[in-house]
């Protein structure tokens, strides 16, 4: 018996670790519009595959707050822009920059590179990548991610780093993601961009991963099955 336990309990560990190190993305199936959510076990966010038109920062920010999806029958409405780490404009190409290429610290960043395995036109050393090899190139369980030219996705977050960027002491600028280049800049919040909405969470509420919550049932079982025996037999 204690071999037994010894064997199943190494497979929970194993299976565990290798499902929590493979599953970064998982599409816990469409809304009542036929919109999927796919939840980020890296960041703990849901993201709402759906692209919203095109319009301002302060349209896009009271679309995602306004919003409200229906999933398996309960509706959640607790939405908001992807977020970004706010600071001054310095770019670079390394990662460690608030704007340019291989920025991984905003969520949608974090998606386009570390998720999906994308690259930016240019890479950490600020060499052009190639024809090609840029871009929205794997989207994953995504099929609403716009990639076009000279556009790009809000950020919730403003631009409250630089007090050139301020009138009447509110902030004019906010943060966005290009995912044609994967490029991240700030620019004036009257223009219009696309927009994504995530939920901080897993929205289906299921415990990850699976395969080890399986596993454990059965050596849950399994132990009790062996208690009810020696009792039986006492």
């Amino acid at each position: 018996m204690k071999n037994i336990v010894i064997v199943l309990l190494a497979l929970v560990m194993v299976f565990g670790v290798s499902a929590l190190a493979h599953a970064a993305l998982i599409d816990r199936g469409a809304d009542s519009l036929g919109n999927h959510l796919i939840y980020d076990t890296d960041l703990n966010i849901t993201w709402y595959d759906y692209t919203n038109a095109m319009n301002t920062w302060q349209n896009q920010l009271n679309w995602a707050n306004a919003l409200t999806v229906d999933f398996n029958g309960t509706t959640y409405d607790a939405w908001r822009l992807p977020s970004t780490v706010d600071g001054l404009q310095v770019s670079g190409y390394d990662g460690s920059t608030t704007i340019g290429f291989n920025i991984t610290t905003s969520e949608m960043g974090h998606l386009f590179y570390a998720e999906l395995g994308n690259k930016g036109q240019w890479d950490t050393a600020g060499v052009y990548v190639g024809d090609g090899a840029w871009g929205l190139l794997n989207t994953g369980p995504f099929v609403n991610l716009q990639s076009v030219l000279f556009t790009a996705y809000w950020s919730a977050t403003e631009y409250a780093a630089d007090p050139q960027y301020y009138f009447n002491g509110s902030p004019t600028g906010a943060w966005l993601f290009e995912f044609y280049t994967g490029n991240q800049q700030v620019t004036a919040k009257d223009r219009s961009f696309f927009a994504l909405a995530v939920f901080d969470g897993d929205i289906a509420n299921l415990p990850e991963p699976g395969t080890a919550l399986f596993l454990g049932m059965g050596l849950a079982g399994l132990i009790a099955g062996r208690r009810m025996l020696d009792q039986r037999q006492g």
